[in-house]
């Protein structure tokens, strides 16, 4: 059974290739295939490809040697994007065709070739699902590493600022190594990337990496507090030149999102003012993150959203908490207990708070409900998981029973 399943992996992968030949790499062709035989793009099929292209790469003249890599190399860039296969699978296979190829794109009689190689290897292990994550980004950071071996800034000046720009973004999502020099890296490496990146040149490049700058900046460790955090607003508000919400709807809401955030975090600026504008920020990316078009992003911008309402300082205070309580009950329409159970026992906790504060109502039955959120966010934020937030909503939670406890001996 499984060399007969081999076999007709073999088959596949060998007519698959020949269809990429064919047609130049046009992914609708390729697609088509796929699509009537995605009971083979599994684990096995990398390793087929592995046992088939190794030693046929070896035997084969230098000409024909280049062609098959290429194509193996095509197969690995066009199998990840096709919408129907297990992505942790065509992942695994890519990766398996990356290396192939590599066995004959050497940088020094393919340099180019090798390069982007690299840089493709590099973003296949940046997005892999299988494998331990802090392992898969230390891959992707070699790998483009690696590239800017050959893209340098005076000779590929776009390739180089594009691999600056993978670079950053492994550096920033980088486990290993201290966080705060990971983000130092990633700033430098955006940083970079701007000097052929500019806005005159490449606006929509530059915005990306403003964008990616500004949540760099947000995040940042070393340096003032204060300063980063209006380097991360400046670095947004320059994105949002090019991300419009005529041009670039998605990418502008993720952006006011994002720079709402960053108002509700500023410490300069007069406190009021910079929550106000943080509303402003979220209310305009809702005109986008819809419930029906975008629930995860609606859902996570209804609680930043919430937030923000419960620390408003203008209009009546008790408004401002029934606002915040709808905005995390909106929330937990999507971050539901089974879906998202970490976000779940935020918002749960988050509404806590806001129960807690809360003026209209009977104050006995606000508490009641406080207590009856921390309860329930308990049920995630247990202390083997979440040490630290476990710590906090006990504390919460001890203060709505002092509360209760108050209320019962008036």
């Amino acid at each position: 059974m499984a060399d007969n399943t081999s076999d007709a992996q073999l088959d596949f992968l060998l007519k698959v290739l020949q269809a990429i030949a064919d047609s130049n790499g046009d992914q609708q062709v390729v697609d088509k295939f796929l699509e009537a035989n995605t009971d083979k793009l599994n684990d096995k099929l990398a390793e087929i490809l592995r046992a088939w292209a190794i030693p046929k790469l070896a035997e084969a003249e230098a000409d024909e040697a280049k062609f098959i890599a290429a194509v193996i190399g095509n197969f690995s860039n066009l199998i990840p994007e096709f919408p129907l296969g297990d992505k942790a699978s065509t992942i695994e296979i890519a990766i398996t065709g990356y290396k192939v190829a590599l066995t004959v794109f050497s940088r020094e009689a393919f340099p180019e070739d090798w390069a982007i190689t690299q840089t493709n290897l590099g973003n296949a292990y940046y997005y892999r699902i299988k494998g331990e994550k802090a392992e898969n980004i230390e891959d992707a950071i070699a790998c483009y590493q690696e590239a800017l071996r050959v893209y340098t800034f005076e000779v590929f000046p776009e390739d180089w600022a594009s691999t600056q720009t993978n670079l950053g973004a492994a550096c920033y999502q980088r486990i290993k190594g201290e966080k705060a020099e990971n983000i130092e890296d990633a700033i430098a490496c955006y940083q970079q990337a701007l000097r052929v990146r500019t806005f005159e040149a490449f606006p929509e490049d530059w915005a990306m990496t403003q964008y990616n700058l500004g949540a760099a900046y947000s995040d940042r460790i070393k340096g003032e507090k204060a300063q980063n955090i209006e380097d991360a607003i400046a670095c947004y508000q320059e994105a949002l030149r090019v991300y419009t919400f005529d041009a670039f709807p998605i990418d502008w809401a993720m952006t006011q999102n994002n720079l709402g955030i960053a108002y509700g975090h500023r410490i300069k600026g007069e406190k009021a003012q910079n929550i106000e504008d943080a509303i402003a920020c979220y209310k305009e990316a809702l005109r986008v993150r819809t419930f029906e078009a975008f629930p995860i992003d609606w859902a996570m911008t209804q609680n930043n959203l919430g937030i923000a309402y419960g620390h408003r300082i203008i209009g009546e205070k008790a408004q401002n908490i029934e606002e915040a309580i709808a905005c995390y009950q909106e929330a937990l329409r999507v971050f539901t207990f089974e879906a998202f159970p970490i976000e779940w026992a935020r918002t749960q906790n988050n509404l806590g708070l806001a129960y807690c504060d809360l003026i209209k109502g009977e104050k006995a039955q606000n508490i009641e409900e406080a207590i009856a959120c921390y309860q329930e966010a308990l049920k995630v934020r247990t202390f083997e998981a979440f040490p630290e937030k476990w710590a906090n909503t006990p504390n919460h939670l001890g203060a709505a029973y002092s509360d209760r406890i108050k209320g019962q001996k008036l």
